[in-house]
């Protein structure tokens, strides 16, 4: 039989096999996997276990080469790196299952190794792009107070857009300058606000900014104590966020430059393009691991290279 092709592996026609359904049941009882990603689980072993009946095999019997082919498939159908290798992380998981529960004694995809998904530098803005966008929110209206601080909070605390909608009131603190933040995991951290972040969330807690878009009447619980608000007076919500972000990015010709990320990435890169430690910038992000840091210091090193190349005399060869 021919090998399967991309478009063969949507496994709609395969029922999942007694022993992938239990992997699936274990990690949603025993390492509380959430709904998405069971799911997402689910739709990759489908696919795999397609790909095995191609061979006439199954997740019992399958060997090395079944998971080798089931790689070179992926690679062969247009998907994109990450998914790939998302994919065989699932595969990979459902066969350590199998064998730690001894359905089968050998791990076909222990020793198979999964692509690295190439890993794109941070686009970071430069310092003056940075000026020239919180610039360039003008007027003193309730909706340019927010937009401001919303700018400044970004780039000043390197925060994520879903860690900035989440903060309420009482997690601000404008006489030190400091802010908590609730990262992934609900991880806590206490981070510095920064002089300009600190004046322009003042001007937009003040009764003409952020009081005059609160509504008579709070719509739902705890929406009271947000930080930011949208225009009707509820907590902003990330898209919300994302959108202000955008607009202002747009307006000043930087376009599908701009993303909330982008500015954490340029707070990381400018820190240590100006002689910040590393362990800093990492306590700053809420990175769990200093290797997600360090990906920024690629970022500075390639800067400097290249004005270097530019302004040295001798660099260029001519």
């Amino acid at each position: 039989m021919p090998a399967p092709t991309g478009s063969d592996l949507t496994g709609d026609e395969i029922i999942l096999e007694p022993d992938v359904q239990d992997f699936l049941a274990w990690l949603a009882v025993e390492r509380g996997r959430s709904v998405n990603t069971l799911s997402a689980y689910r739709r990759d072993l489908l696919r795999y276990q397609a790909h095995l009946v191609h061979r006439h095999r199954s997740v019992v019997n399958a060997v090395d080469d079944d998971v080798i082919a089931f790689i070179h498939v992926l690679q062969g159908s247009g998907l994109a790196a990450s998914s790939i290798t998302r994919t065989l992380v699932a595969v990979r998981g459902l066969h350590r299952f199998l064998v730690a529960e001894e359905v089968r004694p050998h791990d076909p995809a222990a020793d198979v190794e999964i692509p690295r998904v190439p890993r794109g530098l941070p686009k970071a803005l430069t310092v003056d792009q940075v000026s020239s966008l919180i610039e360039a929110v003008g007027g003193d209206d309730r909706v340019a107070r927010r937009d401001r601080a919303i700018l400044e909070t970004l780039y000043g605390t390197g925060a994520r857009i879903s860690e900035l909608v989440g903060l309420s009131i009482g997690d601000i603190d404008l006489h030190d300058g400091l802010v908590r933040v609730m990262g992934k995991g609900a991880k806590e951290r206490i981070v510095p606000l920064g002089r300009h972040a600190v004046t322009s969330i003042e001007a937009w807690l003040d009764p003409a900014g952020r009081g005059a878009m609160q509504p008579p009447r709070w719509a739902r619980r705890g929406d009271a104590e947000a930080v930011f608000l949208n225009q009707r007076g509820g907590r902003l919500s990330r898209q919300g966020a994302w959108g202000v972000v955008r607009s202002r990015g747009a307006a000043v010709g930087l376009g599908e430059e701009l993303t909330p990320h982008v500015l954490r990435h340029s707070c990381a890169t400018h820190m240590l393009d100006h002689g910040a430690d590393i362990r800093t910038v990492q306590e700053l992000l809420g990175h769990a691991s200093i290797s997600t840091t360090q990906i920024y210091t690629k970022v500075s090193a390639e800067r400097l290279l290249a004005v270097y190349r530019a302004a040295h005399p001798r660099a260029s060869g001519v």
